[in-house]
């Protein structure tokens, strides 16, 4: 359980609070809609307690853009199916386009981009909009029409925005992977959904190497047999072609307006998919009005990002937070992409990028900032990082030494955003708020409008107690529906089925006395030892503090009722041995930070800890897989940032069940 008791390592300001938006937003409610509340979780108690009072409020309060009225906000809070904003029609990429037009505002730059293939570019706000009305015409002259399916092997590029906003404006829906994944783990994903277009590139760099991908493109266009067409973008070899493909350039070249198809709120926007490392990927369908009144109340309010900030968060084409990323440009700021290693040549080149970009707010990967922290990275020497105000994690838990780090390097201008949501709602549940302090290891608050609360198993609500991550009202940012789902089963048994009616995202959480939270890992992966829950999170700040140790990971086994095994699986600094004396001081740290219950049956040195592609610890495959289940039904290779490191636990495997089945004989 979180100590709240420490002391909060930030707290703004009456200046700062007063220039801020989720400041500005309360003052409104007063003057407009009579709603007056004293401080951040009042105004959350009344956004979760009228629904329809509060998106209401936001669709006015960011003046969202719609050519017809909608006639009402919600028609119930029943969930799955719930309809919001019924008759409105808009279009995302209008709403971007609301910002910077007079002739010496759209001359600011819209876009940074810089990869370990490209120095810096930079697209106005006019090019932006002429490549993406130019893209738009192509894309419609190959027969794309609303409801298409338009897919991206894409690094993480302005192209790739580009390409995105073309298809939002006609309202053909998108989906992206990463071209690090490989063949059989994209036909996976689109597969599914018949995609009719597909922009693909023809290799990128990584890390110093290059990566040819024009065989799986080919491999792609082979399989996929809905597409009617392939454009190929010449990146890591700018003469690069591939037979049946048409030259991404040559997609530039149309000079005209661009247009905005008027669709219904609910029409599907892109298809995103689960981490894929369990079975088929969900295609997850979200809508064009809900994706764009969260990432307004997201971006404006908690992230108090507006059209004088500079964005970025680092990310992969197929990480959610690429959706979070484009989508900054819906508030109007600049965005700011970087394609290649954050370890290359060194961990201080993302930070480098900051100073050059002169970035305003920052994000990446919790691992991110844990691993600058071990490796003795001191950004504010690398870099002139005074235009920094905020500093944004996500995709594990940030242990309470990161915070504290992020402080100590960067000072006390910063607002740390640690933020936990999911692909499943491209929302966050638990995040930041500018006008409350942010104490170590703790997120600030539930967001606005999301009625999250921890839940025991009779589904009562907890305070300072950890129990399941659960949604209790509806959101507009929820699914519509999965793809090939016509029923709605799939949907219901992936969130529905522990508490009916309710949302269970599969998450412990804490909610502290004073409205924080903090998140302990996915539900499914807890420890549960003597009767005691565990969040493996707890273990890993423990050990991982430890100089000895980069990386580690436990999982908790049950061998069908026998007595069950708890390995942790460490990654050793170099030159460090796991030795007696090593072994003896992690037990007995991990017993005087949290209690002898944590404390596991083996520690066992491996060269790595398998992760997804955006970084998480494979906690759940790696449980399974040594459970007994066959590495092709836990894990996919494709889906995974080091695939070798699978190895060792498929071996490891292989040996328990050999000494069980002997046990058992």
């Amino acid at each position: 359980m979180n100590d709240i008791q420490h002391p909060a390592l930030w707290t703004p300001s009456p200046e700062r609070i007063a220039q801020t938006r989720m400041h500005d937003y309360m003052q409104w409610l007063g003057q407009e809609k009579q709603v007056h509340v004293d401080d951040y979780n009042a105004l959350w108690q009344w956004s979760v307690d009228r629904l329809d009072d509060f998106w209401a409020s936001i669709w006015q309060y960011f003046d969202v853009q719609s050519s017809a009225p909608y006639t009402r906000v919600l028609d119930g809070e029943k969930m799955p199916g719930t309809k919001w904003f019924e008759g409105a029609r808009l279009n995302i990429a209008e709403q971007v386009f609301r910002f910077h037009r007079s002739e010496e505002e759209s001359g600011k730059t819209a876009i940074i981009g810089k990869s370990e293939m490209r120095p810096t570019v930079e697209l106005s706000w006019r090019e932006m909009r002429r490549q993406i009305a130019s893209v738009a015409h192509a894309l419609r002259e190959m027969g794309v029409q609303p409801g298409d399916r338009v897919v991206s092997y894409l690094p993480n590029l302005p192209e790739s925005v580009v390409a995105f906003y073309a298809c939002a404006s006609i309202g053909a829906i998108w989906s992206s992977c990463s071209p690090d994944m490989g063949t059989p783990s994209v036909l996976d994903r689109f597969g599914q959904i018949a995609p009719k277009v597909l922009i693909a590139v023809d290799g990128y760099r990584y890390g110093g190497k290059d990566f040819d991908r024009r065989d799986v493109v080919t491999g792609l266009m082979q399989s996929l047999t809905s597409l009617e067409h392939v454009v190929l973008l010449p990146y890591l070899n700018k003469d690069a072609t591939l037979q049946g493909t048409r030259n991404w350039n040559a997609l530039l070249e149309h000079d005209g307006e661009l247009a905005f198809e008027q669709l219904p709120f609910d029409h599907p926007l892109w298809v995103v998919y689960s981490s894929g490392t369990t079975g088929m990927p969900k295609p997850i369908v979200h809508g064009q009005g809900g994706v764009l009144l969260e990432s307004l109340k997201g971006h404006g309010l908690h992230s108090n990002l507006g059209e004088n900030d500079r964005y970025m968060w680092f990310s992969t084409t197929g990480w959610v937070m690429w959706n979070s990323q484009v989508t900054g440009l819906l508030v109007g700021s600049t965005i700011a992409v970087y394609d290649g290693n954050p370890g290359y040549p060194d961990l201080g080149v993302l930070w480098k990028f900051a100073e050059e970009a002169r970035l305003t707010a920052f994000g990446a990967g919790s691992a991110y900032f844990a691993n600058c922290m071990k490796a003795g990275i001191e950004p504010g020497k690398l870099a002139d990082l005074h235009t920094l105000r905020m500093v944004g994690a996500t995709g594990s838990p940030l242990p309470a030494e990161a915070f504290a780090w992020i402080y100590e390097q960067l000072g006390s201008n910063i607002l740390l955003a640690t933020i936990s949501g999911g692909t499943d709602v491209i929302a966050a549940f638990v995040g930041a708020c500018p006008i409350l302090p942010i104490y170590p290891g703790e997120m600030q608050c539930r967001c606005l409008g999301i009625a999250v609360y921890a839940m025991d198993e009779q589904g009562k609500p907890l305070t300072d107690a950890v129990g399941e991550l659960v949604v209790t009202k509806p959101m507009p940012s929820m699914p519509l529906y999965f793809w090939n789902d016509a029923e709605g089963r799939r949907y219901r048994e992936s969130y529905f089925e522990m508490y009916p009616g309710w949302w269970r995202h599969g998450d412990w959480l804490q909610i502290t006395p004073r409205g924080g939270a903090v998140i302990y890992g996915r539900s499914d992966t807890t420890i549960n030892r003597h009767g005691i829950r565990m969040g493996t999170s707890e273990i890993y700040r423990v050990v991982e503090a430890m100089p000895e140790i980069m990386d580690s990971l436990v999982v908790d086994l049950e061998y069908l009722g026998r007595e069950s095994w708890m390995p942790l699986f460490v990654v050793l600094r170099p030159g460090v041995a796991l030795d007696d004396a090593l072994i003896r001081r992690i037990f007995d740290n991990i017993r005087t930070a949290l209690s002898a219950r944590h404390v596991p049956n083996e520690v066992v040195a491996v060269t790595e800890i398998p992760r997804t592609l955006s970084g998480k610890k494979m906690e759940l495959p790696v449980k399974k897989l040594l459970l007994g289940m066959p590495v092709a039904e836990v894990a996919s290779p494709d889906a995974m940032s080091n695939p070798g490191s699978l190895g060792y636990f498929v071996e490891l495997a292989k040996s328990r069940n050999a000494q069980q089945v002997q046990a058992s004989a």
